[in-house]
């Protein structure tokens, strides 16, 4: 598992949660978007040949779209029987003894949330009309959140806490995130690839923002940089084409503090002024910093 490149920098985590899975337990993996949490989950499913069935966790996960529903075609032919019953992801992963990943728990509404619940308590479900559907050796559940995010999201009680184990993901080291840029992004100088990587990195420090980006956004920004360098002629390398990949890739990921005043696009400038230096001024080699060069500008209004 360690040399696995889709888990740069989570061996340790992925230790963690295949002994938890190994002692039977149920876990949620709690970190920031971008900290790798399905990765590591996938990883671990691919690693035990098992089953992996996945929910998006969101307002409309209701009881029977987790759960499953009788096929009402059939219904009305062959009545409530367990051949027409349509598994839904608990169901089956209950049956197979598969990993059932929830994902943005925190997302997920209370009656649904209390059918889980159930499951981890009793190890079984009870599906009306169909009956009881014990969960097959193997069974576990595991859940991500994050827990940072406030919007469309609820308190997860502690009855959920109570009957998991709970793995914490923070951000990985700037050496893990150079190398998951380097995988992902196309090839670029590996001195402008660290930069970019602090850059990323300097948004979750600053003082005016609430959360930063992910590598994700190291990432978008590196592959930005190289395609509009080569819409403009010039190198990847140039002030200008990082700081307008920087402004595109970072200032949408970002979230600032509901008391300040200044703008995404002013924190990002600033921090990337602090990492790659302060640019050309307006007037001084020609366009302004954050401006296309004028013969695009010209370009485009003809």
């Amino acid at each position: 598992m360690a040399n696995r490149p889709d888990a740069i920098g989570r061996e340790h985590e992925i230790e963690l949660l295949l002994a938890a899975l190994d002692s039977g337990a149920h876990v949620v993996l709690e970190g920031p978007p971008g900290t790798g949490k399905s990765t590591v989950l996938r990883a671990v499913a691919a690693s035990q040949d098992i089953p992996f069935l996945f929910v998006e966790g969101n307002a409309e996960l209701t009881p029977a779209r987790l759960v499953g529903h009788f096929d009402p075609a059939r219904v009305l032919a062959d009545g409530y029987v367990e051949e027409i019953f349509v598994d839904g992801p608990l169901v089956a992963a209950l049956r197979s003894g598969g990993l059932l990943y929830v994902e943005e728990l925190n997302r997920v509404p209370e009656e649904t949330l209390n059918v889980l619940i159930t499951v981890m308590s009793e190890g079984e479900l009870h599906v009306p009309r169909l009956g009881m559907v014990g969960a097959a050796p193997g069974f576990r559940l595991v859940a991500a959140m994050n827990p940072f995010d406030a919007v469309g999201t609820a308190r997860i009680s502690a009855a959920v806490y109570d009957r998991t184990c709970r793995i914490a993901m923070g951000y990985q080291r700037a050496a893990h995130e150079e190398a998951i840029v380097t995988r992902h992004a196309p090839p670029v100088p590996d001195g402008w690839r660290e930069k970019v990587v602090e850059l990323t990195r300097r948004t979750r420090e600053h003082p005016a923002v609430r959360i930063g980006s992910s590598v994700r956004g190291a990432i978008d920004l590196a592959r930005l940089a190289t395609a509009l360098a080569a819409r403009r002629g010039v190198d990847v390398t140039d002030w200008r084409v990082g700081l307008d990949a920087a402004l595109v890739a970072l200032s949408g990921r970002i979230r600032l503090n509901e008391s300040g005043s200044r703008a995404p696009e002013d924190i990002v400038r600033e921090l990337y002024e602090a990492v790659f230096g302060v640019g050309p001024k307006s007037g001084e080699g020609g366009d302004a910093p954050g401006e296309a060069p004028a013969r695009l500008r010209r370009a485009a209004s003809h």
